[in-house]
This record gives structure tokens, C-alpha cells and sequence, in this order.
């Protein structure tokens, strides 16, 4: 009898083992010296240098990505990447050029240029200040979001029906569902988890957007988009970035 309950306890604590799925450790895309594993962009701005825009300075004893914001530019990553949870922490700095702007472009595809003549092509996880959260479609981009209309204007509702997005459709503009960005200068927490066709958008812990479909408008039909690279932003103003760090993922977080 102790041998069959033994074999019990090992057959359960096997099923359990197996059911439990092994969390990936983050890989650092900020090496925290230096930009060389990035391309920087940003166009015909003769008057810079990409290096004056995109930098890591030290602030009191931390190495920290500074983006100026003079200029529009794009700091990417050199590979492309599927089926990921991503997380940026970052800040807004006191110079402002125009106003504080920029965007985490993630399924990045395509020439630097192609979208306001700097960006690839891409889906946006706006930064913009006040913004924090939305989408943003660039180009040819698309997806299906739950959302409901206001206006002119459609915000992230779970409990909405599906509505197609882009610029063939309602439109390339989504707003988040809810406001979580933290008082200008301190530190906000971005995650952005994409399997397959589907994009969920965290500030600060979060949930606020989620993106099904994600996919390319091609000669009237779309082609589905699940990976590229990540690009962000230089537009407007500056910014501080402390991180950015990236993982495996094979299962969403839930929205309640």
C-alpha cells in the first residue's frame, strides 16, 4: 500500500512539474555602456549627428539611453524578434523641443524612412505624454481591437465589439482604456507582450490595450504581422530610458 501511494505522490508532483512552465530570464538590449548593438536613424538632419540625439550619459552614477529629442530619429534594435514580453522603463527630461513625444514601434519591418520619412514601417505603443498606452498604426499596418466609439475617437473597451483598424478602416488612432502614466519625471514601467497576432500594451502594471490580428493591408487583403524589430523614438523631447530588456513568452497575461 506504501509503495502505491508513493508512486502516487511521485505521479502527481511529475504532472504538476510539467504543467508549471519555466519563467525565461530577461536579455538585456541595453548593455548599459554603450549603443553598438543598436542602429541609430534619423534621416537628413545634417545639422546633428545621430550620436547627439541617441547617447548614454551617466545621472548620479547610473548609465541611462538619453534621446534629445531635437530632431524625429529612431534608435533600433538590429535583429527582430516573435513571441516576446518586452519591458522599457523610462522618464521624461526637462528639454522640449516641440512636446514630449515619442513611441515604443514594435513588428517593426522595412527601410528606416518609409513612415513621416524616418520610421519603418510598424504598430506603435505610444509614449506621448498624456498618451501613455495608445496605438498608434503606421503605413500599411492593421488589427482588430475591442473598442468603443466616441466621437471620432475609439478607446480600448473589452466589453465593446471588435472594430478592424487602420488606414483602410476606422482609422490608424486607438486610445488606451485607462490612464496610468506617473507625474512627469518619474519613472514609468512600459511591458508589451506580442504572441502570435496579438499585442497587449501594460503601463505601470496595467493592462490597457490589446491588439488582435496585427497584420499588413496588402492589395486589399491583410497578411499577418507577428514580428520585427523594435524601434523607438526620438520627437519632441527628451527622455531617459533605463532599461530595456526582453523574453521568451508562450502564454498572454490575462485581462480581467
Amino acid at each position: 500500500m506504501n509503495r502505491i501511494k508513493n508512486l502516487l505522490i511521485i505521479a502527481i508532483i511529475v504532472l504538476l512539474s510539467a504543467s508549471c512552465k519555466t519563467e525565461q530570464n530577461f536579455e538585456q538590449l541595453f548593455n548599459g555602456e554603450n549603443l553598438n548593438n543598436w542602429d541609430l536613424f534619423i534621416g537628413n538632419q545634417n545639422q546633428f549627428n545621430a550620436t547627439d540625439i541617441f547617447s548614454v550619459v551617466n545621472v548620479n552614477g547610473e548609465q541611462l539611453i538619453r534621446i534629445s529629442g531635437e530632431v524625429n530619429g529612431s534608435l533600433a534594435t538590429k535583429q527582430s524578434f516573435e513571441n516576446y514580453h518586452l519591458r522599457l522603463v523610462f522618464r521624461w527630461g526637462e528639454q522640449v523641443s516641440s512636446k514630449r513625444n515619442s513611441g515604443l514601434l514594435y513588428h517593426s519591418f522595412g527601410d528606416f524612412g518609409a513612415a513621416f520619412g524616418v520610421w519603418m514601417a510598424n504598430i506603435e505603443f505610444q509614449m506621448m505624454h498624456q498618451n501613455l498606452g495608445d496605438t498608434y498604426l503606421m503605413l500599411n499596418t492593421t488589427c482588430e481591437t475591442n473598442a468603443r466609439n466616441e466621437g471620432d475617437t475609439y478607446f480600448f473597451d473589452t466589453n465593446a465589439k471588435p472594430v478592424q483598424f487602420g488606414q483602410h478602416a476606422a482609422g490608424s488612432s486607438i486610445k488606451k482604456s485607462t490612464d496610468h502614466e506617473k507625474p512627469l519625471g518619474q519613472w514609468n514601467t512600459l511591458d508589451l507582450y506580442c504572441l502570435g497576432n496579438t499585442a497587449i500594451h501594460v503601463v505601470n502594471g496595467q493592462i490597457v490595450m490589446q491588439n488582435n490580428k496585427t497584420g499588413i493591408y496588402i492589395d486589399e487583403k491583410i497578411e499577418a504581422l507577428s514580428s520585427g524589430k523594435i524601434q523607438i523614438q526620438s520627437e519632441g523631447a527628451e527622455l531617459f530610458i533605463k532599461s530595456v530588456e526582453i523574453r521568451n513568452i508562450d502564454q498572454l497575461p490575462v485581462i480581467n
